[in-house]
């Protein structure tokens, strides 16, 4: 870094349901100014001040008790009846062109509901998308991804979560940690609203929501960034590791 940038730092692994941090490390340097409250107040995000150059090493052991439901077998709400925190997920965003994308979902998934329509996005955006690094970039849309039949994690989930919200249920992105994620970084998912409760759903197919540590939520990839820069930076150097313990 060539001249002071605050920087917001979103890493650590969420105190919420279904997952417990037993033991956790965060060193950074320079130290953390101060913290405030994640995207839907889940998890936190961190203020940082360097003016040079900054390092961070963050560490966790988490216990997962989370029990995944069939999909199939969960019907989505009523939209008259979806709490008002929920709503912002069924709109456009960012990287979640809904507006364009509602003819295509419902003419491919319109005969589907609940579960079964998210189930079987998930599965065409599989089958029907190539997983190729570097594909795609810090503008790609879900429309984009659409056209273009490849992508990373982030742009398998916006594209369902896209598609999800064009059929009318809630969808929202999710960055987490997952020991099957290979090569190994910070993930993005999604969380679908079905039968009052968020559900994780991974397109890519390579994290398993009992082993999936959440760290955040947001509408789209602009929410849930592990680093937003307000500045110019160079990243010189970011190694993940997750691993399942004994």
């Amino acid at each position: 870094m060539s001249a002071a940038a605050p920087v917001l730092m979103q890493i650590g692994v969420a105190a919420v349901a279904g997952q417990r941090l037993l033991e956790t490390s965060c060193i950074t340097t320079p130290g953390i100014a101060h913290t405030v409250a994640g995207h839907d107040g889940l998890g936190e995000r961190q203020w940082l001040e360097p003016r040079t150059r900054f390092e961070v090493s963050y560490n966790v052991i988490v216990e997962i008790d989370r029990q995944p439901l069939p999909l199939a077998n969960l019907a989505a709400d009523s939209l008259t009846a979806l709490p008002g925190e929920v709503l912002e997920y069924l709109f456009p965003s960012r990287y979640c062109p809904v507006d364009t994308m509602h003819a295509a979902a419902v003419d491919m998934f319109g005969h589907l509901t609940g579960g079964a329509a998210v189930e079987a996005v998930r599965d065409w955006i599989a089958t029907h998308l190539a997983y190729v690094p570097g594909a795609s970039h810090g503008g790609t849309t879900a429309l984009d991804t659409f056209h273009a039949r490849e992508g990373v994690c982030r742009d398998y989930a916006h594209l369902l979560i896209a598609l999800v919200r064009s059929l009318g249920i809630p969808a929202r992105m999710v960055s987490a940690y997952s020991p099957d994620v290979t090569p190994q970084d910070f993930h993005a998912l999604a969380q679908v609203w079905l039968a009052g409760d968020w559900h994780l759903v991974d397109a890519t197919g390579m994290a398993d929501p009992a082993t999936t540590a959440i760290i955040g939520v947001g509408r789209d990839a602009a929410d849930i960034a592990f680093l937003t820069i307000f500045g110019a930076a160079t990243l010189n150097a970011q190694v993940v590791e997750v691993r399942l313990m004994d």
